[in-house]
């Protein structure tokens, strides 16, 4: 079983969400193995390890989207605000809509609108907001990308910029209000410039949301986390403060991972 050492922030500090002894399987593989860990409210939280190691599979089961996938199983729990999102009671659809994703491939529906991208989470879940131009105004200011987009909003999303279209599924994501948001590896397709633009973004947001963020990239992790997570063979290695993690690793696991000895 993982469990994670003491090195978490100096109170107050208030968990959002918390992985509770969580396995996943899939039908022929064991992808997590007994995770322990907490996500801390308004914190980046950074989930790193080499490829097959479980990260994205963890951030997955975060808000029910690993179940989607044929055969694939959970155990163990994990709350939000303290409460079971895996309860025979609780929508797995609801439990998204509060906990969004952002995958690592922009996936902007491509001839549709800029406006209609935005608003298509929404409808989705068959939400019609009253006002749907200040909807779409909010997300796009906190996605940055207003003052680019405000003249341009029947643009096609497909006609975007790399960086451009992974800006505009976070504010399709930030549309629905959500209170989590998970990124998985959202820069590796990314060139340097548009990277440091969601990067900026990440910082930004965490004032409002609560963030966990998948990247290869131990120098992203450095740069956009407060915590950082090392995941190896389906296991939490190590768990605490990044600049902690990446300075002064209690497991020689994680510091030969760090300074490039595998991986």
């Amino acid at each position: 079983m993982s469990t994670v050492p003491p090195s978490t922030p100096p109170p107050p500090h208030v968990e959002k969400m918390r992985a509770e002894n969580l396995g996943a399987k899939f039908p022929d593989a064991v992808a997590l193995r007994g995770i322990t860990m907490p996500v801390i409210e308004h914190k980046v939280t950074a989930v790193i390890g080499p490829s097959g190691c479980g990260k994205s599979t963890f951030i997955r089961c975060l808000n029910r989207m690993h179940e989607v996938v044929p055969g694939a199983t959970t155990s163990g729990d994990v709350l939000l605000d303290g409460k079971s999102i895996y309860g025979s009671a609780v929508d797995p659809v609801g439990v998204r809509r509060k906990v969004g994703m952002v995958f690592q491939k922009p996936n902007p529906f491509p001839e549709m609108s800029v406006r209609d991208n935005v608003l298509s989470g929404l409808r989705l879940n068959g939400i019609r907001p009253a006002s749907p131009d200040v909807v779409v105004e909010a997300a796009l200011t906190q996605a940055a990308m207003w003052d680019e987009m405000r003249d341009s909003l029947d643009r096609p999303g497909g006609s975007l910029s790399g960086g451009q279209q992974q800006r505009l599924c976070i504010a399709r994501c930030l549309a629905l209000e959500p209170e989590v948001i998970l990124m998985d590896e959202p820069c590796s397709s990314l060139d340097p410039i548009a990277t440091a633009r969601i990067e900026e973004l990440i910082h930004d947001l965490r004032e409002r949301y609560t963030i966990v963020i998948v990247t290869h990239s131990m120098q992203q992790a450095a740069r956009v986390s407060d915590l950082t997570a090392f995941f190896y063979l389906g296991e939490l290695v190590e768990y605490g403060l990044a600049d902690v993690l990446f300075t002064r690793p209690e497991d020689p696991r994680t510091e030969e991972y760090i300074t490039g000895r595998f991986g």
